[in-house]
């Protein structure tokens, strides 16, 4: 079970850029997703420099049986942001069906 804090759509397919190289496509598979999307920051040092740095990542939650794996996107339906899909993962259990977790990357707002 989820607390759905947002809508997610999932995008997919490819497309050609005028150079000929192939790019992540807008095609939307599915949409008005329930998803819970959250984001956590830590400190890191620049490995040369030790400088500190700030490292965003984000958490998505997703209904089980949602079509989603790393070749997809997501779009958050409230806010324009698409997000890379890193990892998928299921917890196992032969009881109740178990929501996805999404690793995301941010990548910007929607054209």
């Amino acid at each position: 079970m989820i607390l759905a804090t947002t809508r997610v759509s999932v995008l997919g397919g490819t497309s050609t850029d005028d150079f000929g190289d192939e790019t992540d496509g807008t095609i939307v598979l599915e949409s008005g997703i329930p998803a819970s999307l959250t984001e956590s920051s830590r400190q890191a040092s620049e490995p040369v420099s030790g400088l500190p740095r700030v490292v965003r990542t984000h958490v998505c939650r997703l209904p089980p049986g949602t079509g989603i794996d790393e070749t997809k996107r997501l779009l958050d339906e409230e806010t324009g942001e698409i997000y890379i899909v890193v990892a998928v993962t299921k917890n196992s259990n032969p009881v109740l069906a178990q929501p996805l977790r999404a690793d995301l990357k941010r990548t910007g707002r929607a054209a």
